[in-house]
């Protein structure tokens, strides 16, 4: 793929993702709930449920632990951070086991919750907002939830992308909210011609440092729903793609097709 048809490519991928984030803010579902998204969409009311979620978002379907929030408020019967900080570790971790685990692995996670609670009541005067509040920079923000138990890069980099991006959240930079890893974007990516094939998740998070210095994780959401929509493991629907003209991946089909006739 020439470097000219791969920058345009870039160009346009941008393009688009810069034309959504200018769009109004719109209620995520994050679940398909409506209840449990209504929660998680209610940012300046109860912020500490997206913080919760995001906690939470690891090892299992990302639609299970988007649920945990809500299904925490239904069990306690409140969801207020006063009172979640007077719950002992131990009634926390009995609120994620019965009457069924939340979690693949509950233990953890309820130590992890625990801790969350008093660092946003401790730290952030119990308010979650406090973590984004003011226009920090991307990389305070992303520095105070790896601060989190149990919140590496990719979480962090995540929840950063997630405020920005559909809560419209104002930083005064977006330099340090990288592209996240997952396995669509891992896929388009790849396939696009912007990283090799068996690339690691450092080298993609540097090649989109790279293409996009400015903010490397606004590639996330476009190459996220292309990867579920029409760019999937199997039978990728090259024909309804919008970026199949500019796409290494179709190129090679189309050029393996001239081969063999």
């Amino acid at each position: 793929m020439t470097q000219t048809r791969l920058r345009q490519l870039c160009d346009r991928l941008i393009s688009e993702a810069y034309n959504r984030l200018a769009q109004p803010r719109t209620f995520i579902e994050f679940t398909g709930i409506q209840d449990a998204d209504a929660l998680l969409n209610d940012i300046e009311g109860q912020p500490h449920a997206f913080v919760f979620g995001c906690i939470m978002d690891r090892q299992i379907p990302a639609k299970k632990a988007w649920l945990i929030p809500y299904e925490l408020k239904r069990r306690l019967g409140f969801f207020d951070l006063p009172r979640l900080a007077c719950l002992s570790p131990d009634e926390i971790e009995q609120t994620m086991l019965q009457p069924s685990p939340l979690h693949r692995y509950p233990k953890m996670m309820a130590k992890n919750l625990y801790f969350a609670i008093h660092r946003i009541q401790h730290e952030f005067k119990g308010t979650a907002s406090g973590i984004w509040a003011d226009r920090p920079s991307s990389a305070t923000v992303v520095r105070r939830f790896l601060e989190f138990d149990g919140v590496g890069q990719k979480i962090a980099t995540m929840a950063a992308n997630i405020l920005v991006r559909d809560y419209h959240v104002e930083l005064s930079d977006y330099y340090s909210i990288d592209i996240s890893v997952d396995v669509q974007v891992r896929r388009v990516f790849s396939r696009m011609g912007f990283v090799p094939e068996n690339a690691n998740a450092d080298y993609i998070i540097y090649r989109a440092r790279e293409l996009n210095p400015e903010y490397p994780g606004i590639f996330d959401l476009v190459l996220w729903e292309l990867g579920r929509t029409l760019c999937k493991a199997r039978r990728p629907d090259c024909e309804q793609c919008p970026w199949a003209q500019l796409c290494a991946y179709t190129k090679r089909g189309i050029e393996l097709e001239n081969l063999a006739q």
